[in-house]
């Protein structure tokens, strides 16, 4: 028995995809929400049982876990460390967690989470008599439809501004990963042997590009001739903290600003050398995005 969470979410939709274009067999058990689109589920002619239930209710995950032999875990990585405990108490063979790159950012709020999480994980992983093989995939920044939360508001932003801020100059580092990339490579990890115990791989993008070459790229694609000026990231993070301060906090943008002068490139070659990931370019899959957004906005 296979489980899988997350399977209705953006990148879910993709491994779904996969084992349906790869016939794959054996019975999956999916946890959804109530108020899930599960269409896709119920037209994939694989053999799928559906779930409705709390992932932080450790009585469902409990329940849910019976007579599974793998896990995979998308939805959310707060969920991990509960999944991890009772699949080793329910002797389930592997789980495959979905993380995120998000946990190497050198400002707090965007990483310490994450570090606790997996540091945790680790800490299951030591005890005495764990029995559950256990491999991370950590994506970056995610991308592929209008479902992201990521190129797709640039996309937008890029298509009504004539003249478009861009933190530092844009030249901080980012290596987005297409969703169907993720698709394949969950698929790909889950039909491959084990590894190591704890291993983790990143899932970046074909190669690095700079901010200011992604918003070109994006302008080109869409026709446009976007003017873009450089804000210092000192100015930036003044006018968010000025926001922050005059919403009483309830608008907090200032990491998210520190974080548009970091670089978030990763290199996926661990990932290449043992499941031979490859992810396509950042024009291609951009390509197919903007496409996407011309035609829903035709319509």
């Amino acid at each position: 028995m296979l489980l899988v969470t997350g399977i209705t979410g953006h990148t879910g939709r993709y491994f779904l995809k996969e084992l349906i274009d790869n016939k794959y067999e054996g019975p999956i058990r999916c946890v959804v929400r109530e108020s899930s689109d599960t269409s896709l589920l119920d037209n994939s002619g694989l053999d799928i049982e559906k779930v409705i239930g709390d992932l932080d209710d450790p009585n469902f995950i409990d329940r849910v876990m019976t007579d599974v032999e793998t896990v995979m875990h998308i939805y959310n990585i707060h969920h991990s460390p509960l999944i991890v405990k009772v699949a080793s108490e329910k002797k389930v063979k592997r789980a495959i967690l979905v993380h995120t790159t998000g946990i190497y950012s050198e400002f707090k709020y965007a990483s310490e989470g994450y570090k606790k999480i997996e540091k945790e994980i680790q800490e299951l992983i030591n005890e005495p008599n764990y029995s559950t093989n256990i491999t991370i995939l950590r994506p970056s920044m995610i991308y592929g439809d209008l479902c992201d939360r990521n190129m797709s508001k640039f996309i937008k932003m890029v298509d009504k501004l004539k003249i478009m801020p861009v933190i530092n100059g844009g030249n901080s580092l980012i290596q987005p990963v297409n969703a169907r990339d993720l698709g394949k490579a969950f698929y790909t990890v889950l039909m491959s042997p084990e590894a190591p115990n704890g291993e983790a791989y990143d899932l970046s993008g074909e190669k690095p590009i700079s901010m200011i070459d992604a918003f070109k790229t994006i302008s080109k694609e869409l026709n446009r001739k976007t003017v873009f000026i450089n804000v210092p990231i000192s100015l930036g993070v003044l006018m968010a903290t000025v926001l922050n301060t005059i919403t009483l906090g309830k608008i907090d943008y200032v990491e998210r600003v520190q974080r548009m002068g970091e670089n978030r490139n990763y290199s996926h070659d661990h990932a290449t050398r043992d499941f031979n990931y490859k992810p396509m370019s950042f024009e291609k899959g951009i390509q197919i995005e903007v496409r996407e957004y011309l035609e829903k906005n035709r319509n």
